[in-house]
């Protein structure tokens, strides 16, 4: 495990100079206020990265929030979703397992067009993976990589060890992606201050045993504010300029 956890870090460390666009226009940064409808957003993403592709449109960022929802990736277990009917549930085109969005959830969907930077699917997910990292230490929050568990994890010493003695990990941001002809979309969502109770309802990625947290959870009172200013700025030292 900790060869592949150093492999991903020296992928993310070479980041800053291999994922910046190699094109001249930065991206467009669009921040959404309120709740999203999640279906109406899924076609507004997938007619925004078709026109990405086609030229007629610039990489995007579009951060959000969503009423409480379920969402299963391509590798969804039916068994992982315990509670059918307490929220709506989606079935998508991205990456993984069953997550949880809701309010007080920061969602973030990068469409990035990756021949205009590197054609390398794995770099782009170490880099996303960084760019959590990198915001969470604004907060003085260390975020770590787990070879086995996708998402960023933060090790909970104050709560009690998993029965076989494991230190217990709880899960602080999920990245769940899809990439047609090299244009990426869906993204990650990092928890500030969701209802964590909601996560009931779920194996969240498959991921039994340990649980999830947020900043609020972790005794901080940052706002969504706060968090779409850090999110930016290092989004940028990976990436490359916003507008």
């Amino acid at each position: 495990m900790q060869n592949q956890n150093a492999e991903r870090a020296h992928l993310s460390n070479s980041a800053g100079s291999q994922m910046v666009s190699n094109g001249p226009a930065s991206v467009e940064w669009m921040v959404r206020s309120g709740l999203s409808d999640y279906g109406e957003t899924l076609s507004q993403m997938e007619e925004r990265v078709t026109h990405i592709r086609e030229g007629t449109a610039p990489e995007t960022v579009a951060l959000l929030e969503f009423p409480p929802l379920y969402t299963g990736g391509t590798s969804a277990q039916d068994h992982d979703l315990l509670a059918h009917d307490r929220f709506p549930v989606f079935q998508t085109g991205r990456g993984g397992e069953y997550t949880y969005h809701g309010p007080g959830q920061r969602i973030a969907y990068p469409m990035l067009d990756l021949t205009k930077r590197v054609q390398d699917i794995r770099l782009y997910v170490a880099t996303l993976e960084q760019w959590i990292i990198n915001t969470l230490d604004q907060f003085n929050i260390k975020g770590e990589r787990r070879e086995d568990r996708v998402g960023v994890w933060v090790m909970r010493p104050d709560k009690p060890s998993l029965p076989d003695g494991t230190p217990r990990e709880d899960k602080i941001a999920a990245i769940g992606i899809r990439v047609r002809k090299w244009v990426t979309f869906h993204g990650i969502s990092l928890n500030v201050e969701p209802d964590l109770e909601h996560y009931s309802g779920i194996v969240a990625c498959g991921v039994e045993g340990h649980g999830v947290t947020s900043l609020m959870d972790l005794g901080l009172t940052a706002t969504m504010e706060d968090v779409d200013i850090a999110l930016r700025e290092e989004f940028e030292n990976l990436f490359g300029p916003t507008h």
